[in-house]
């Protein structure tokens, strides 16, 4: 083989990779994965998302999808409408989510064999830019559960609907939302109202911990029911989230509350 057709192979072989498209966390997995001694990992540094990223074997038609680099962003992953059915395409598409484990319970049961011990946990996820997941688990041991919750609530990922909907805020994109929703759970039903810039997050601890990691900065809310409840005012705080989605909202009126959904995207 010759110079020339070497060369050729190998530019055909750098247009094809530079063709293909990676998600961001399966991207990263792979640039974790060469050694690179310019900068040397910290001590302590792990990659369990990367290493389960590099093992993933898409079983869904979604996560094929992913896997593929047909899809590299979670905004076109819900365009699609297909249900989100692996954890491993939260974390290709998202890799900078946080989360948050919002209570653990104990809950004991008596048997014939003698008493019986159980954990309930309820975990948070979000980026803090316009995604937020919400999810229960049980378990026999605390650290198992919490893995577990963290898995669901990534399943159970949503888009956030953030816009400038206070009377009292100027022109411009805002950190609230734009119109007053109500979420329910149990007894527990919280009313969430846009609030201007700068005013802060005026609700109870709980939901201030799942406004936060969703990326509203500014809000005024209205409670009612049992709110010393902690899964259930986070429910309602998440529920409320959920039925700001299905608000039909006209163009117009997008324009005028500069509403977002999802990332802002540059």
């Amino acid at each position: 083989m010759t110079n020339e057709e070497q060369d050729l192979e190998n530019g055909s072989e750098e247009e094809v990779s530079e063709e293909i498209q990676l998600a961001p966390g399966l991207r990263a997995a792979v640039n974790f994965e060469q050694p690179d001694d310019s900068q040397p990992r910290r001590r302590g540094e792990t990659d369990e998302v990367g290493k389960r990223l590099r093992e993933w074997v898409p079983r869904t038609r979604l996560g094929k999808m992913v896997s593929s680099g047909e899809i590299v962003s979670m905004e076109k992953a819900l365009d699609t409408g297909l249900p989100i059915m692996e954890v491993e395409i939260v974390d290709a598409l998202i890799p900078n989510l946080e989360d948050d484990v919002l209570c653990v319970n104990m809950v004991q049961r008596m048997t014939d064999s003698g008493r019986r011990v159980r954990f309930n946990v309820m975990a948070a996820v979000g980026n803090k830019d316009g995604y937020i997941g919400i999810g229960m688990a049980k378990g026999k041991e605390v650290p198992a559960t919490i893995q577990k919750a963290i898995s669901v609530a990534k399943l159970n990922i949503i888009p956030v609907l953030r816009g400038n909907g206070s009377w009292e805020s100027g022109a411009g994109p805002g950190t609230s939302i734009p119109i007053e929703v109500t979420g329910r759970s149990s007894s527990t039903r919280l009313t969430l109202i846009p609030a201007p810039s700068g005013k802060g997050l005026v609700v109870g601890p709980v939901g201030k911990r799942v406004l936060t990691l969703a990326g509203i900065t500014d809000i005024w809310s209205r409670s009612k029911g049992q709110t010393r409840t902690t899964i259930n005012y986070a429910k309602a705080t998440f529920n409320a989230l959920i039925e700001l989605n299905k608000a039909r909202i006209k163009d117009e009126q997008r324009n005028n509350l500069f509403i977002v959904e999802g990332r802002v995207l540059e």
